[in-house]
């Protein structure tokens, strides 16, 4: 119904912006993300909509960015997630880390936003990573998701990947950094080489 709302902004809080177009203002739920992006009240924004419509209440999403909307209606089209779901995942996570998750199997990471906990957040993996494989709204098509995404399924990398999880680092930060190294390298090795760099990334 709605496209996009192009309007000032009358109202921030740490959920939702009201945007004021046309003498009407128009309330949207929306992520951390899309709130970082807005400036202060009397800016005018646009945002990208998705108007859900329930029995006894019609409630209007707001994003900064085409691609978070279309990462937002993935995410509710898992059998399990709710719209307030989908936004405390986009609020966790942008639509590229996301498909970084989704590439790696990263469920770990996805569970960090709140109210999200590991069944949901495997759930979220399993259906939505055969839609990255296809290239389907995500960017699965970005150089380093597709490398992490090899690394996390080939033989010495996936072992160097599932010991660097062990130690504590999440599935996409491990497959990014051991994506980045020589695959005929020792497990050994890519462990070692991974940890230097993931060590200069704190």
């Amino acid at each position: 119904m709605f496209y996009a709302i192009t309007g000032r902004v009358v109202h921030l809080d740490t959920q939702s912006v009201a945007l004021e177009t046309g003498g009407v203002a128009f309330q949207c739920s929306t992520t951390l993300t899309t709130l970082k992006t807005i400036g202060e009240k009397g800016s005018t924004v646009t945002l990208y909509t998705y108007l859900n419509v329930r029995e006894d209440a019609l409630d209007l999403f707001g994003f900064a960015t085409e691609q978070e909307l279309e990462c937002f209606k993935l995410l509710i089209s898992v059998s399990g997630v709710g719209p307030k779901a989908a936004l405390a995942i986009l609020s966790e996570l942008t639509p590229d880390k996301l498909a970084l998750c989704l590439a790696t199997g990263d469920s770990k990471s996805i569970t960090r936003a709140q109210g999200v906990g590991p069944k949901l957040a495997q759930r979220v993996v399993l259906e939505l990573k055969d839609k990255l494989a296809k290239g389907l709204e995500l960017p699965a098509d970005s150089p380093e998701i597709q490398a992490a995404g090899i690394a996390a399924a080939d033989g010495n990398a996936s072992e160097a990947v599932s010991a660097l999880t062990m130690l504590g680092y999440s599935q996409s930060e491990a497959a990014v950094a051991v994506s980045k190294l020589d695959s005929a390298l020792s497990v050994e090795e890519l462990i070692k080489q991974a940890l230097k760099q993931l060590a200069r990334q704190v």
